[in-house]
């Protein structure tokens, strides 16, 4: 069985577990505490590290595992729950959370991953402000058009300027970042000759995809969530559902389909073809998105450049 440890991350603590010998260690998540776990690790003969891809509070943890070679693999959260529940633990604390990992890491021998370049890690935070900043946008313009009082239109308007300015400041951060990497640059000057993907979808699909050209179509789709699942069982035939994959790439694909479905020929004429045979409206967006990322897929794995279909 695949030698693991398994290690559940909060803001303040790293609870560990190591499935070989049962022994359990905590540590504080700061320079300190991961120095003091990284020592733990070695000699313990450097098992697997197992932790949830939980943002923010792994950065700092998995720099340290990378800065001594250990070996290491971030699983989804989501994925991480349903295999406890599969097992039979329903309780939910820090201990069993580090134990499952590390039980979930052997059953399902989970390889080695590659360490998040620096720079993208930057990318991925700041990616991560953006989303958030979007989001208290969007609200704050409902609050405008919502208010009766005038003073609170006043404000919420104020509230509105500031976080459309750092929008956009993190905006030019982020292009200047991407620009100044050449690998990242030509990534986005692909993209961006897809007709339907503006700037923000290109900072979307370099950021938080940047394995795509690495991959099958159908392995570009059902990362970003855009594969539909069977659901079969004996006679059953259920519809085919999306489901899983990253939601916030597949948020940022939503409206590159609408332009596409207009401004792409192929496109347009697959959208076309799905509504005249009865598909509804979503099935056929959905339908575009998955075209769009498999054929970002392919153009980054040719390294060219997108060209209109020949009449």
């Amino acid at each position: 069985m695949q030698h693991t440890l398994g290690i559940d991350v909060s803001k303040d603590r790293l609870e560990a577990h190591a499935l070989g010998t049962g022994a359990a260690r905590s540590f504080s998540n700061d320079r300190a505490g991961i120095a003091r776990l990284v020592r733990w690790l070695t000699a313990l003969g450097q098992p697997l590290v197992v932790f949830e891809a939980t943002g923010i509070y792994t950065r700092a943890l998995e720099r340290g595992l990378a800065a001594r070679a250990l070996a290491f693999h971030k699983v989804n959260p989501l994925r991480a729950r349903r295999f406890a529940e599969g097992c039979g633990r329903l309780a939910k604390t820090d201990r069993v959370d580090a134990e499952m990992l590390a039980r979930m890491g052997a059953a399902l021998a989970l390889p080695a991953q590659e360490p998040t370049p620096g720079n993208l890690a930057e990318l991925k935070d700041l990616l991560a402000a953006r989303r958030g900043l979007a989001r208290d946008l969007a609200r704050e313009r409902g609050r405008v058009r919502a208010a009766v009082s005038a003073l609170l239109r006043r404000l919420a308007l104020m509230r509105v300027r500031l976080l459309e300015r750092q929008l956009a400041r993190i905006d030019a951060t982020i292009a200047g970042r991407i620009a100044a990497d050449p690998a990242f640059a030509r990534r986005a000057e692909i993209l961006a000759s897809i007709p339907g993907i503006a700037a923000v979808t290109v900072a979307e699909f370099v950021i938080d995809m940047p394995e795509l050209g690495a991959m099958s179509g159908k392995e570009a789709a059902s990362t970003a969530g855009l594969a539909p699942m069977a659901r079969q069982s004996g006679k059953f035939r259920g519809q085919a559902h999306i489901r899983g994959g990253r939601p916030g790439l597949r948020r940022a694909l939503y409206m590159p389909a609408l332009v596409a479905m207009r401004c792409n020929p192929p496109l347009r004429a697959k959208a076309e073809r799905l509504a005249g045979r009865g598909k509804p409206p979503k099935v056929v967006i959905t339908a575009v998105m998955r075209n769009l990322i498999v054929l970002a897929n392919t153009l980054i794995a040719e390294d060219r450049l997108w060209q209109p279909e020949r009449p």
